[in-house]
């Protein structure tokens, strides 16, 4: 049972993180395209940078366990940033799904801010090999 639990945090943390990096590389391919979105929506365009870094190196922390709670929490308040100025229109039962979906995913970081990364993670060292 215990590789479940050491394991299963390994792969909870890049399930979650996933759908950040692929956006983050999404952004940068459709970078004018983004913009375009972000300044319709009333977001200064030239926040795009540092969206993509919060988006790519928030992911990548997360996935190897690094300084795990810090960035979890970071990212939650991001993501529920994000749904309350991207989709917020609940007469479009769209944006209300992609509203709730990132209220969700930030409740999956809450539950790294209060656990922490796990076992294997460098917050924890990475697994040691006993002699």
């Amino acid at each position: 049972m215990r590789t479940i639990e050491n394991y299963g945090n390994l792969i909870g943390r890049i399930l979650i993180s996933i759908i950040f990096l692929m956006a983050g590389i999404s952004k940068i391919s459709g970078y004018d395209g983004t913009v375009g979105y972000m300044e319709a929506m009333g977001i200064p365009g030239q926040l795009l940078p540092l969206v993509i870094l919060t988006e790519i190196a928030g992911a990548l922390a997360i996935i190897v366990g690094f300084k795990t709670r810090i960035v979890a929490f970071l990212l939650a308040g991001f993501t529920v940033l994000s749904a309350l100025i991207f989709h917020a229109d609940f007469t479009d039962q769209m944006q209300s799904i992609l509203f709730m979906k990132n209220i969700a995913i930030a409740g999956g970081f809450m539950f790294l801010v209060a656990n922490g990364a796990g076992y294997v993670s460098i917050d924890n060292g990475m697994p040691k090999k006993s002699n």
